[in-house]
């Protein structure tokens, strides 16, 4: 086809006049318009990327913005330029603007490691670029959409064994409690947060920090209440391993927050994951692994035995809803403490957070 010489001779034009400062931003300007939503073109302009990339490092704004914004969309669904962005030394820059005074400028470097993360085989150098720190600033101060994108880049970096290290020592479970208390529980923002939360409570010093954070249990059972599927697949996961990893210490953190209606919900309304977590979590929950008082043994464990033998059996949503209704009514005393708390805790109204995302990054 003759169009594809032509546009192979565009290309090579406009890589040469990035690399001529009194063209660079107009060109610039010019790859962002064409690779926006062509893969073609982004194979045609790969070879302006490292050009780009020394833009990032000029004293323009203007050349900075147009640059970085050219970089996003020539990285967007491409792992090929994602690597090439990288090993052109792309992150040191990208990381200085996520801690830009310029509001545009910021989200413009989010939305970039958004990208860049999402990639396998540079998610170790993303990760170790020192961006999470910025990342988790932004999740408590950034905009809305900014927000969004650090959380779906901090959810992207996670994934690698690595990063939860690094992630870890920027104390992070206190900004993700935050998020989880102030956010619709069914948004993306929430569903992203508890994934992340879900890796690092593999980790010991994250399982004392959420239950030593006022409301960290809390917003996680409110969350396996009232969250989207797999919003609530996560939450289950999570005081799941918290309660596999150490039953004697976290059983009753988990309980004291009312988790046993919400469960019992999953196991006949979730997924076939969060069923199954579910599940097996009530089993933990049931079964005291101390001597426990002789009124709440007659009570919770009988009560939550015979439940999960009947459900077990019957796999039936009338027959479960009945016996949570019988459950709900015979322990008193465990609900009276779970309003008790939900009080004390006064979480924010849920407030929805602006945005959207794709499966890396709006296109600019």
């Amino acid at each position: 086809m003759e169009t594809q010489p032509r546009q192979l001779a565009a290309a090579h034009t406009l890589v040469g006049l990035i690399q001529d400062p009194s063209s660079q931003v107009e060109a610039a300007q010019d790859i962002r318009r064409l690779t926006k939503t062509s893969h073609r073109w982004r194979r045609h302009l790969s070879p302006a990327i490292t050009p780009l990339v020394s833009m990032l490092c000029s004293h323009s704004p203007q050349a900075h913005e147009a640059a970085l914004l050219a970089l996003l969309n020539l990285s967007v669904k491409d792992e090929a330029n994602k690597i090439s962005i990288v090993e052109a030394g792309g992150l040191e820059p990208i990381v200085r603007f996520l801690q830009s005074m310029d509001p545009n400028m910021q989200e413009y470097a989010v939305a970039a490691i958004v990208t860049l993360s999402a990639s396998p085989v540079k998610k170790p150098a993303v990760g170790a670029s020192g961006c999470i720190p910025f990342l988790l600033e932004i999740l408590n101060h950034g905009s809305p959409q900014a927000k969004l994108e650090s959380i779906v880049a901090l959810s992207n970096l996670s994934t690698e064994p690595g990063n939860l290290t690094l992630l870890l020592q920027s104390i992070p479970v206190p900004c993700l409690v935050n998020i989880l208390k102030t956010s619709k529980k069914s948004s993306k923002i929430t569903e992203r947060c508890i994934s992340v939360l879900e890796s690092l409570v593999e980790f010991e010093d994250a399982r004392v920090s959420l239950t030593l954070e006022e409301g960290g249990v809390l917003a996680v059972v409110e969350v396996l209440e009232r969250g989207s599927h797999q919003s609530r697949e996560h939450a289950v996961g999570t005081l799941l391993t918290m309660c596999q990893t150490d039953r004697c210490k976290y059983r009753e953190p988990i309980l004291k927050e009312g988790v046993i209606p919400g469960l019992l919900e999953l196991t006949v309304q979730g997924t076939p994951k969060s069923c199954a977590k579910a599940h097996t979590l009530l089993r933990l929950l049931r079964e005291s692994p101390y001597e426990r008082p002789e009124f709440e043994s007659e009570t919770l464990e009988n009560i939550l035995s015979n439940i999960i033998s009947q459900i077990d059996g019957e796999e039936q949503c009338g027959s479960a809803k009945k016996m949570l209704a019988e459950m709900v009514q015979v322990s008193m005393e465990q609900s009276l403490r779970h309003l008790q708390q939900r009080a004390l805790v006064c979480t924010p109204s849920d407030l929805p957070i602006t945005g959207s995302c794709v499966s890396e990054v709006s296109l600019k």
